[in-house]
């Protein structure tokens, strides 16, 4: 007997990406302001989730403290900024080098000893904890009251992220390309077969010759360096950082419902998961605006609801089952387990 797995139709698959990415391009001629706005917050959404879907959803380690990774990433491109005079592109390459060498750590203390799991999961809310508290206690970078980025107004400055929300709309856009090709070439390459072996039964990966702890470090690095990106862009297109926003755990919460939504250890589950929980939000804060209702905890209620009937009615994800009906997906026959 075979049982049957849902696959990619190659072809279909990339005459739709290639429509949506012209769109994409082309939006900004006739989108207006707030268009823009709730796309960038998609698109920067979609870059956080791919990333840690790279880490879970290929390589199975599961990290409840990413916002870790967004608020050094951000602090390290703001600093080196405001007080250095570097440009937030340069500013993005060291956001990347400390961020790498934070993960480096953590990884190397899990994997050294054997944490995996839901133990590997609370050192990472552990270490982002930890950063907060230090961030929100030194007065150098404004401490619990704020980081502010100068400003400069009327003009669009490409080499300093200065503009308007066109600018960051293509920025934006270019991160979560970036981490939608990573996460294409992991899924076809050599490192994301290791990582997915080392997912579905470690030991037999290990068996097989891969170097678990190596591929495992590796798949926690590049998330770091994803999520760094996006961290320097965050700081830069809000111009203020709080340590209480970018390092808490519901930021953390946040990025790990994008791919679980959209479809974990799928390509463009993340990004479809961005689309549906940003959209949702948006809509459900003009419908309660309108009625001149405020609900304290709303956006959090709201992503307990999805997560609650994603488990439910699509335990895989939405991606999956709106790509077979699209007839993105193909069956194909796999050997029958032993």
């Amino acid at each position: 007997m075979t049982r049957l797995a849902w696959r990619e139709a190659p072809a279909r698959s990339r005459r739709a990406l290639g429509v949506l990415a012209l769109v994409l391009v082309l939006l900004p001629l006739v989108a207006d302001r707030y268009l823009l706005t709730t796309l960038i917050l998609v698109l920067t959404l979609a870059c956080l989730g791919q990333a840690w879907n790279i880490m879970m959803g290929f390589a199975g380690q599961l990290s409840l403290g990413n916002a870790l990774y967004v608020g050094l990433g951000a602090y390290t491109g703001a600093v080196a900024y405001q007080f250095f005079g570097i440009s937030p592109w340069l500013g993005m390459a060291a956001a990347i080098v400390v961020c790498v060498a934070a993960a480096t750590v953590i990884g190397w203390l899990a994997f050294r000893f054997g944490i995996s799991g839901t133990y590997f999961a609370l050192l990472t809310i552990a270490f982002a904890e930890f950063t907060r508290i230090g961030f929100e206690n030194f007065p150098w970078v404004g401490g619990a009251a704020g980081f502010f980025i100068r400003v400069t107004s009327g003009r669009t400055d490409w080499v300093n992220l200065r503009g308007g929300p066109a600018m960051f709309y293509y920025v934006a856009l270019g991160l979560a390309a970036l981490a939608f090709a990573v996460s294409a070439w992991l899924l076809h390459g050599r490192a994301g077969y290791y990582f997915r072996a080392i997912r579905d039964n470690e030991e037999a990966a290990r068996a097989a010759g891969i170097d678990t702890f190596r591929y495992k470090l590796f798949a926690v690095q590049l998330a770091a360096a994803l999520t760094a990106l996006a961290g320097v862009f965050h700081a830069f297109y809000y111009s203020n950082l709080f340590p209480d926003q970018v390092f808490n755990i519901s930021r953390s919460i946040e990025i790990v419902l994008v791919p679980i939504i959209g479809g974990i250890g799928t390509l463009f589950g993340p990004v479809l998961g961005a689309v549906l929980l940003t959209l949702l939000s948006e809509l459900l804060n003009a419908a309660l605006g309108a009625f001149g209702i405020d609900v304290p905890g709303i956006k959090q209620m709201l992503y307990g609801v999805l997560l609650g009937l994603s488990i439910m009615f699509m335990p895989n994800g939405a991606w999956p089952a709106i790509a077979r009906r699209l007839g993105l997906l193909r069956r194909a026959p796999e050997p029958a387990d032993a």
